[in-house]
């Protein structure tokens, strides 16, 4: 296990670099410059990481990215671990944590500095203490569950969902006694206490993070999927391959005394599918039941040398083909003609930013302001912009609406992505001054959005502000 741990987290490192900076991880670090006890989309942890993060070197990816490659291997250790609580042997733990490093999810997660591979951590750490209590551990292992819950909220809020549904699924089952303990209690206050800050800054700002959710749940974001997409994908999100292993998984758990698991999964399952979730919100599932198939398999295996290579192989294949669609392994040239785009979203949003913005600054009239349409250009730019002389954008999108306007002294104003059609209803004079173009034909997010000049507004920044308010 540790081995196989090692080996995920070096291909992680060695292919960290190889693209560029995600759209996400540059808002992380916008948002790190501007310390809140929350956001509009979410709490304070990450941004806070990457602002420490970005002491250490600002312009180093590599640096960035390091706790993400460090939470995904806890990912894959945990799986190993579940397996061991599971009864599994040495084979059952390599096997569980092997299973979950070839897995795309967990390579895709890994690779990129955001708040999904933090969650995917947190949530394997709560499956792993919850298994241990379920087996009838010390109740003090609840103190940790709430240490868990209340870092992981920290991170991401969605994490109240699998731990309402996972809560639910014990209640359902002969283990609810397990609540039974003054722990029980403790662990609920430690996570209240620890959520607090960031609960207190969303009452206070009018509930955004709800606002967000049923935004990206109507199809805002570009990960949003469909109801048909989401149920596909649970088919994809740990490989293919790997399907049988985690059902198997499944079926064993239901005919064991930990069936909240797999009753967790179809909770989620149906929740998320009903409430327009992304595919990838029931990821955290997939570690146990993998563990828990992998319990199974091994001993069926026993000591057949040939049958262990020939589920090493198969492990092997899903690794492969995951690396090859999640991981920066093809060189940037050879995207455009390969399957990678269609199937890995997030590939394409990590490419052509430094010459976006050499471009925006090549379009911008001196002392001009600079707006864009949404949070990836404004922290590219901030990323970018200065060794162009740029100024600090702004943006109607998600924190950056928060973080104000243009002054309404600027008259002339550089925008991003916005359309002709809304600068009319702001500007008396739009001029437009060329696309973005990334040059290697890549249809990312950014590829021919519009660069305009408005000038001579027709009302004050601030005045027009409210309306260009967007959350997704």
């Amino acid at each position: 296990m540790t081995v196989i741990a090692s080996v995920f987290a070096l291909v992680l490192l060695i292919t960290t670099t190889r693209y560029g900076y995600h759209r996400d991880e540059m808002y992380f670090l916008a948002a790190g410059r501007r310390l809140d006890w929350g956001y509009p989309d979410q709490p304070p942890l990450t941004p806070a990481l990457a602002r420490l993060l970005s002491t250490i070197d600002p312009d180093a990816l590599w640096v960035l990215r390091l706790p993400a490659i460090a939470a995904a291997t806890f990912v894959v250790v945990c799986a190993g671990l579940l397996a061991k609580e599971l009864g599994g042997g040495r084979g059952a733990r390599a096997l569980a944590a092997a299973a979950v490093a070839s897995a795309a999810m967990a390579q895709a997660a890994g690779h990129l500095f955001g708040t999904t591979v933090f969650d995917l951590a947190a949530w394997s750490l709560i499956c792993l203490l919850v298994l241990k209590l379920l087996r009838g551990a010390d109740p003090r292992w609840w103190l940790a569950v709430g240490a868990a819950v209340g870092f992981g909220v920290q991170n991401k809020v969605l994490i109240v969902v699998p731990v309402g549904a996972l809560a639910l699924a014990v209640l359902l089952t002969d283990q609810r006694k397990v609540f039974a303990t003054k722990y029980f209690a403790a662990a609920l206050g430690i996570s209240a206490v620890l959520a607090a800050p960031y609960l207190w800054w969303q009452a206070d700002n009018g509930w955004p993070q709800w606002a967000l959710s049923r935004a990206i749940a109507g199809g805002s974001s570009g990960t949003s999927d469909s109801p048909i997409m989401f149920v596909l994908l649970q088919f994809g999100l740990f490989g293919p391959l790997l399907v049988p292993l985690w059902g198997y998984g499944m079926w064993r758990l239901w005919r064991s005394r930990y069936r909240a698991f797999p009753l967790a999964y179809g909770l989620l399952f149906v929740l998320f599918l009903v409430g327009g979730g992304k595919a990838y919100y029931l990821g955290g599932m997939y570690p146990v039941l993998l563990a828990a198939g992998a319990v199974g398999l091994a001993s069926a295996l026993g000591d057949h040398r040939k049958r262990w290579a020939a589920v090493g192989s198969v492990v092997a294949l899903n690794a492969a083909m995951s690396a090859v669609l999640f991981l920066p392994v093809l060189p940037v040239a050879q995207l455009p003609d390969s399957p990678v785009l269609a199937v890995n979203y997030d590939a394409g949003e990590t490419i052509g930013w430094p010459r976006y913005v050499a471009q925006i600054a090549a379009a911008r009239p001196p002392e001009a302001a600079v707006l864009t349409a949404n949070y990836g250009e404004a922290g590219a730019i901030e990323r970018y912009g200065p060794e162009h002389g740029l100024p600090t954008p702004y943006s109607g999108h998600n924190a950056y609406w928060w973080w104000g306007p243009p002054p309404d002294t600027a008259t002339t104003v550089l925008t991003v992505g916005i359309e002709r059609d809304r600068l009319t209803e702001l500007c008396a004079v739009v001029e437009p001054v060329g696309v973005l173009d990334n040059g290697l034909g890549i249809d990312n997010d950014e590829q021919g959005e519009p660069l305009f000049v408005c000038r001579a507004p027709l009302r004050l920044w601030s005045q027009v502000w409210p309306q260009l308010r967007a959350l997704g």
